[in-house]
């Protein structure tokens, strides 16, 4: 079975968050998580332990999707080490960087 990706870790979180929110008892909210997401009783109750601790639901990135494109070399050597120095990832740096120049364009 394939890992949850933090999108969806953070939709099951706010899930079980809301579940414990309404006063259901663990065992209730466990049983509901579990069909509702298709996940194992004992992982429905991993995410409930987690939401215990939550103060307010977890803001849900949006997923993303892969792009394939060319780029010159002297360009992806500047972006990946922007990204280095920003301490993030290629994907992440590419992203803000188109992010921010449509926004500057009406987009």
């Amino acid at each position: 079975m394939a890992r949850s990706t933090g999108s969806q870790k953070a939709e099951r979180l706010n899930a079980a968050h809301g579940l414990l929110a309404r006063g259901l008892s663990v065992a209730e909210a466990c049983v509901s998580l579990s069909s509702q997401f298709a996940l194992s009783r004992r992982q429905a109750y991993r995410y409930l332990q987690e939401a215990q601790a939550l103060q307010a639901p977890l803001p849900v990135a949006e997923p993303s999707m892969a792009v394939t494109f060319k780029l010159p070399p002297s360009l992806v050597s500047r972006v990946r080490a922007r990204a280095a120095a920003d301490e993030t990832t290629l994907s992440e740096t590419v992203a803000r960087a188109l992010s921010a120049y449509l926004a500057g364009h009406g987009a």
